[in-house]
């Protein structure tokens, strides 16, 4: 068995991105799932956008549907990135790096425009402070993994298209 073939395979550091992208829907589900049920079924988000209540503003309709089908397409992409990684699939290095990167653009944004609705908290309370913060290092750990590793390189191969001699 040569160098190459031994790194090949999704066992050394890529077991925990594995755990990590099998954990990510469940995790973001159990924290999301009950938030928006309760938001739907105790009538918060009729009291929030609805003009006249005390807690109105235009603004909050806009960023709670942001914010559901954010967390919707993220679990989904979850979904797509998690088989393109038992799939050994080429694009998933790729796939990955997008969906680390995500979080990091959209929390804050999504916490700057929550910052105009409720403007006497902070704009990064300390949940999303933690969240923004784990994103962070997960991002500084894995992106250069992904970019460096020879292991990632022998392994997510399936699927990549060849180059013919006919082709050059």
């Amino acid at each position: 068995m040569n160098a190459e073939e031994n790194l090949k395979g999704l066992k050394g550091w890529l077991f925990l991105v594995g755990l990590g992208l099998i954990v990510y829907p469940v995790r973001l589900a159990f924290i999301m799932g009950p938030l928006f049920y309760n938001m739907f079924t105790d009538g918060s988000f009729e009291y929030l956008t609805t003009p006249g209540t005390e807690s109105y503003s235009p603004l909050w309709k806009p960023i709670l549907i942001f914010e559901g089908v954010f967390n919707v397409l993220m679990i989904l992409f979850s979904f797509f990135v998690t088989y393109l990684f038992f799939k050994k699939n080429y694009q998933f290095p790729k796939a990955y790096i997008v969906f680390l990167i995500l979080p990091l653009v959209l929390m804050p944004t999504d916490a700057w425009l929550g910052s105009f609705v409720v403007k006497d908290e902070p704009m990064f309370d300390p949940e999303t402070s933690k969240e923004i913060i784990r994103s962070f290092i997960a991002a500084v750990i894995w992106i250069p993994y992904m970019l460096l590793s020879k292991r990632v390189k022998a392994t997510f191969v399936e699927g990549k298209p060849t180059v013919t001699e006919a082709e050059l």
